[in-house]
């Protein structure tokens, strides 16, 4: 597959780890290169449950490398924490673990400024994680961050710890929050860089190197096009790029090593948090939470869901360069007698059809959808192992979503298992 870029063609949680751990079988490195633990992939391996948060999805695959690129922001003791459950549970992770020492770090004054931040927008809160992301980029845009190679050099990380406690907390006092006890933080963050030191390199030298030496390379995106915040839903996005682009400032590849991108979509639309989706609609949403789906790996929360928007979708391809796509979770249509594809939106239901997602979020939420109706199959297909054997109307509805978003079908998902992963 030479070097690959995966993305989410959505507003995120796609099933982007599920088919991340399926071509990892194929790959020799797995690099995430952007976002923070407000993300999560969850990966099924025969029983077992997995949800991965900083460590990319290939971790689950015996002698593969995974890479944290300078693009992620990172919470130390969070990470710790994940790579000590994923130990316990007999998962193998030391050598096959590189953090680029470039990497920002998330810090408790980020979380505490997330919070008052969105506590105080009150009805126009944006619904974040409330892990501090957005604070952690917005350190490293006014060049204040601090970073991995901050962390694993004690007395650097002590003094430029004192100085950033001092400033934020005279902020977070500002807007009614308790400050961040200095004396905590640099014991708890201290103890975290004992641990994570070893694991700590230069990853752009490693890539390039690892590159040169015709190893295959898989970038996994975390969230979804339309939470990227340059392309996305703005404000309702997210703090870094999520698109094809950001792989490569996220990791260090120019763009012209990369010979794939793949873009994964649900055979429905999601999204959690606030923010514009113009197909959301209960009646679905309430049929797939009583499947026990769409249910954020992160938070919890039950995500907010409506029929497939193509117009979104196309303009993903678009941005991303997507050359193939990922269906997943073509299962929870199985019961529909009458499924809807999104293929235009008119604003507040009049005038001419938009073929393309209007940037202005408060016009994106004026949109409603024009839909075109295709018939479902009406039969179960998650036990089916083999494209030929789907259902006619549930293989025309797989090609119909291609044939919209402007890339060749490349994968079909009909379950969490690595099994129910029927590659073209």
């Amino acid at each position: 597959m030479s070097n690959t870029i995966l993305v989410g063609s959505q507003w995120g949680d796609e099933g982007k780890g599920k088919i991340i751990d399926v071509l990892t079988g194929d790959m020799d490195i797995v690099v995430r290169s952007q976002g923070g633990n407000n993300a999560g992939h969850t990966i099924v391996d025969g029983d077992k449950k997995y949800v991965l948060h900083l460590i990319p999805s290939g971790i689950l695959r015996k002698g593969k490398i995974c890479v944290i690129g300078n693009g992620v922001v990172i919470d130390p003791v969070a990470l710790v924490v994940e790579i000590k459950g994923l130990q316990e549970r007999g998962i193998k992770v030391g050598k096959n673990l590189l953090i680029s020492d470039s990497a920002h770090l998330v810090m408790p004054y980020h979380r505490s400024l997330d919070e008052r931040r969105e506590a105080l927008k009150g009805k126009n809160k944006i619904g974040t994680t409330k892990r501090g992301i957005g604070p952690a980029y917005g350190d490293k845009a006014a060049r204040t961050g601090l970073r991995m190679a901050d962390l694993i050099r004690p007395d650097v990380f002590k003094a430029k710890l004192a100085q950033r406690i001092k400033e934020n907390n005279a902020v977070i006092k500002g807007l009614g929050g308790k400050p961040i006890n200095g004396a905590k933080v640099l014991a708890e963050y201290t103890a975290a860089a004992e641990v994570l030191k070893p694991f700590v390199t230069n990853t752009v030298t490693y890539l390039h190197k690892a590159m040169d030496a015709k190893k295959e390379v898989l970038f996994e995106g975390a969230q979804g096009t339309f939470l990227d915040i340059d392309h996305g839903t703005y404000p309702f996005v997210t703090s870094s790029n999520t698109t094809s682009g950001g792989a490569c400032t996220g990791s260090g590849i120019a763009p012209n090593r990369i010979d794939t991108v793949i873009g994964v979509v649900k055979a429905y639309t999601t999204r959690v948090g606030e923010g514009p989706l113009p197909t959301e609609e209960d009646a679905i949403g309430d049929m797939l939470h009583g499947m026990g789906r769409e249910f954020g790996a992160t938070t919890g929360r039950a995500r907010r869901c409506g029929w497939f928007d193509a117009v979104a979708t196309r303009y993903a391809s678009m941005v991303n360069g997507v050359d193939q796509l990922a269906i997943t979770n073509l299962d929870g249509l199985d019961g529909l007698p009458e499924i809807l594809i999104c293929t235009g939106y008119r604003i507040d239901g009049k005038g001419p059809v938009l073929d393309t997602p209007p940037t202005d979020a408060g016009e994106l939420a004026r949109c409603r959808p024009v839909y075109m109706s295709m018939p479902g199959w009406m039969t179960p297909t998650d036990t089916i192992r083999k494209y030929k054997d789907l259902p006619p109307k549930a293989r025309h509805y797989a090609e119909t979503l291609a044939k919209l978003s402007g890339a060749k079908l490349f994968i079909v998902s009909v379950g969490p298992g690595r099994a129910q992963t029927i590659q073209l």
